[in-house]
């Protein structure tokens, strides 16, 4: 394309967004993807399914996005999970929604929202430039006037009435994610704040890994910070490879990594038994105990309890041989068996850095963009979207919100923009 309105530069959910709106809206829009394909990271997000958004009303949904939910409002309004759920499908992509108020496509393939947005930016007008990488930005008078990119082993430049950055953070950069976006913008004189990985696997100290591939239901997990309190979640817990991940792991690991980073010491209590109070969990353990006609060994007796993968490391942790018995006469033991049950204590000493980290924390600065319109405070046609800047979300569905929602407002303010420069 010759001289387009707007270069979008990311192919992902908010660059594909921002490109549909901006050429809906009538600007000739050139949009430039790195990788093969659009949507790299939408085909594997969600074990292949693709949570797309998630339902809360925004009383309960800004409650899940990070550091400013405040920043977020205006794109939200603009663009909010129900328009975002009518607009899929009226370009083909029909959905359900499960448990948690959770959006995901009807078929359950990830990849069917990656190529019905394909299909529809194609559809729409917009020229998509695969395998091209941004090399840098040209400058003149506070705007942006072009940019260079490689394609094929060749340098091309493009010139632009306005630039929208969604070349996402650092995780997954297998996808494409490596970052590229960030040093283009601190490049010309944006703010990056400290990056860290989001939604990752956290590392006990002696993790056994026969724990590997076990799913607990209907826990509390607590993280501590230098042994103070700071963060308590219910839900579900999986232990894998790289350590505690799941909606429960997710959920603290953001904090989790932050402090980490910053010295601090990270611990986790798991309760087992929410649903029992301590001491009404201990009558049970004695009443059932009472109705045993001898000893039973203490593995046997946890499996009433909790699932059979996780006996051998309870038991390390309460300090007892799995196959050594208990019975009522053993006071010291059965409470020590609930205080496991009920406050499971794991130190944290590592966690899973970007290459499967599900978001990047960090960005461009959010003091330098304007929440109203998404444009940079340096640049007046110089637009952001989605992971490049210093937003994120739980998990859940909130993440690719965010992503929608800011590369809708970012093309319809850059179209919009250009528009009145015309009039």
């Amino acid at each position: 394309m010759n001289n387009p309105d707007i270069i979008v530069v990311g192919g992902g959910a908010a660059g594909m967004m921002a490109a549909a709106k901006a050429v809906e809206a009538g600007a000739r829009v050139l949009l430039i993807e790195k990788m093969e394909r659009c949507g790299r990271k939408i085909r594997i997000t969600g074990k292949g399914r693709c949570n797309i958004t998630n339902l809360r009303k925004w009383e309960d949904f800004s409650k899940h996005i990070h550091p400013n939910p405040s920043f977020f409002k205006n794109s939200f309004f603009n663009f909010s999970n129900i328009e975002l759920i009518e607009y899929l499908y009226r370009i083909g992509l029909k959905t359900v929604v499960e448990r948690g108020e959770r959006v995901f496509p009807e078929s359950g393939r990830a990849s069917d929202v990656a190529d019905i947005l394909t299909d529809h930016l194609i559809n729409s007008g917009v020229e998509i430039s695969l395998r091209s990488k941004l090399i840098s930005v040209e400058v003149e008078n506070s705007r942006i006037v072009a940019i260079s990119y490689l394609k094929e082993g060749r340098h091309i430049q493009a010139r632009c009435k306005a630039l929208i950055l969604t070349t996402g953070g650092l995780s997954y950069p297998l996808t494409g994610s490596d970052g590229e976006g960030h040093n283009i913008a601190s490049g010309i004189g944006h703010k990056i704040t400290t990056c860290f990985p989001s939604l990752t696997a956290l590392m006990p100290e002696n993790y056994n890994r026969e724990l590997k591939g076990l799913t607990v239901k209907n826990c509390t997990l607590s993280l501590f910070e230098n042994g103070a309190p700071v963060q308590e979640e219910f839900g579900d817990i999986e232990f894998t490879n790289n350590g505690l991940e799941g909606p429960l792991g997710f959920r603290v690991s953001r904090r989790a990594v932050k402090a980490m980073i910053n010295g601090n010491k990270i611990s986790v209590k798991i309760d087992l038994k929410p649903a029992l109070e301590s001491h009404k969990l201990e009558s049970r353990v004695r009443g059932e105990l009472q109705s045993q006609k001898s000893g039973v060994r203490i593995s046997e007796f946890l499996r009433g309890y909790i699932p059979l993968q996780m006996i051998n490391s309870l038991c390390s942790y309460i300090g007892v041989e799995p196959h050594s018995k208990i019975d009522i006469d053993r006071d010291n033991i059965i409470k020590r068996v609930v205080e496991a049950l009920k406050n499971w204590q794991i130190k944290i000493v590592s966690y899973t850095s970007y290459e499967r980290a599900v978001v990047t924390a960090g960005g461009v600065s959010l003091k330098e963009i304007s929440q109203k319109n998404l444009r940079s405070k340096i640049f007046d046609n110089l637009y952001f979207a989605g992971e490049i800047i210093d937003l994120d979300g739980d998990t859940g569905g909130y993440n690719l919100q965010i992503a929608f929602s800011t590369g809708a407002l970012a093309g319809e303010s850059a179209a919009q923009s250009i528009l009145n420069e015309g009039n």
